[in-house]
């Protein structure tokens, strides 16, 4: 599992303009069960997408499609981490 951590590096305004096109990238993943939560920081400086990848590299792929980093909009960093506990629920996204 990873968590991508977005860093917005132009005024808001900017990102704004590209809302419409970034939310139909992260539906794109959801429908694949790629992605599983996303939203914005609280201020809003960035956002946060949850994600299920098969490698790092996969997700890096996938991260080149988002609006945001087309237009240079936002810093992105990638966290893989190992889930030990988590919600009954995500079971049968986690074994697909």
């Amino acid at each position: 599992m990873f968590i991508i951590d977005l860093k917005y590096i132009v005024p808001l305004e900017e990102v704004d303009s590209h809302i419409a096109a970034h939310v139909e990238y992260l539906d794109k993943y959801y429908q694949q069960n790629i992605f599983i939560a996303s939203g914005r920081k609280v201020p809003r400086t960035g956002g946060v997408i949850i994600a299920l990848a098969d490698s790092v590299e996969d997700l890096e792929e996938i991260i080149t499609e988002d609006p945001f980093h087309e237009h240079e909009l936002a810093e992105f960093t990638i966290t893989e981490f190992l889930t030990s506990k988590y919600h009954p629920d995500l079971k049968n996204l986690l074994d697909s």
